[in-house]
This record gives structure tokens, sequence and C-alpha cells, in this order.
């Protein structure tokens, strides 16, 4: 099984998702968002996972690849290929699929709760967050996760799109708190160093809910395929 991960350059580590989709046998390739005429085909592929980014869909500077991101997507769903989307990952499929991303009031960064009546095992915990956007639900899809900022989560077409980062682990938090990612902090008042710490303790509760996730994403993707 092939997975083919969208991610910017220098930071396409898909953390936990990617450590439980090799663990069930997924062999996982690249493409780098910066140059989509480089990018693999979706020929052979069995999943198509979108990580996060330190882009806005909405910024002009990066439209051309924004917009062939989104032609990726929808070529995915017209294949019947399962999407993982993630963060910025997520707001794509919004916007792929005729929703809005549009500035948030209140960015989220760090670890904020997540409200599911559908999913309540699966989604209703507190994740890590990084952004400054909101999406919204475009039609056929449902959202099956809000907090008061937005839409959390959301499913449709074989696709679950996460506005939070389950792929989080220690190793990629400790990557985004250093360097552009300092400022980020400061600007809001967080410490660096105490995001680190309290990530230890949130990441031994939500660890285990990512890899829960992962299996129910798979499991439910192929039964959607059967319908």
């Amino acid at each position: 099984m092939r997975a083919l991960v969208v991610g910017n350059r220098g930071d396409a580590d898909p953390g936990l998702v990617g450590s439980r989709l090799s663990e069930l046998g997924f062999s996982l390739e690249e493409n780098q968002r910066e140059y989509p005429r480089e990018w693999k085909s979706l020929a052979g592929m069995d999943l198509l996972v979108l990580l996060g980014s330190e882009w806005s869909v909405y910024w002009e500077a990066n439209a051309k690849e924004v917009a062939a991101e989104a032609d990726l997507v929808r070529s995915a769903a017209a294949r019947g290929v399962p999407v993982f989307a993630i963060c910025f990952g997520a707001q794509l499929v919004s916007h792929a699929f005729g929703g809005t991303v549009s500035r948030s009031p209140t960015p989220e960064i760090g670890w904020h709760a997540v409200s599911s009546v559908e999913y309540p095992e699966l989604l209703a915990h507190t994740w890590l967050q990084w952004h400054y956007d909101v999406f919204s639900v475009p039609n056929g899809f449902r959202a099956i996760a809000t907090n008061d900022i937005g839409p959390q989560a959301m499913i449709g077409n074989r696709v679950l799109a996460t506005q939070f980062h389950p792929e989080a682990n220690l190793g990629i938090i400790t990557r985004w708190i250093t360097g552009a990612g300092i400022s980020e902090l400061h600007k809001i008042g967080m410490d660096p160093r105490r995001l680190l710490e309290i990530s230890t303790d949130h990441l031994s509760k939500s660890s285990p809910v990512t890899l829960r996730l992962v299996d129910w994403f798979l499991d439910w993707s192929s039964t959607e395929s059967s319908n």
C-alpha cells in the first residue's frame, strides 16, 4: 500500500499519523508543495495525506501551488483515493470543494479542547493547534467536531479533515517552537519552553487517540467506497 504525503519543504513530517500508517503496511512517498511540476501522480496511490503549512490558502503568493493542490484533492475524490487532511490541509479541502477560508478572529496555538457529539471517543479531546485561519464546511461534507472558533473536523467524499494536529509528536513540536515559531509564541504571550513541557503530558493522552483515529479513518473510508 502506498500513501502520498503533501507538505512543505523541510516540514513534511507526518509524525504519529505516518508512524501508524507505516505500522499498517503503507509506504510513504512525498510531494513538496513548492514544486507541483515535480509531484508524483496519484496513480497507484492508496491514500493522500495533506499536512499543515505556514501558508494560508488565500495568499496570492502561493495561488498557483494552492490551485495545484486543490486539483490534486479533487482528482483523489474522483479516483476514490481517501484523503486525510490536517490543518492547512483541511482548509485546502474546504477551498477545493467550494468552501471558504478566512482569518480567524482568534488564533489557536497550543493545546485546545475540541468537542464532538458524533465521535466523542475519537475527537472530543485536547489537541495541539497552530493556525490563524478558519474554514467553512462545503456542500457534501459535514462537521463532526467543533469548538468556539469554528469547525475542527469534517468528513465527506472519503475525506477526513482536521483543523487540529493529530500527527504532532514531541519532535514536531520541538521543531515548531524554534525559529519563526518563537516569535509567534511570544506575540501571544506563550513561553516556548512551557509549551514543550505541557506537551509531554498532553501527548501521553492524545497519541493513543491518534492511532485509533487513523485506524477508524481507514476502516470508514473503505466502507464509504463500497456504498
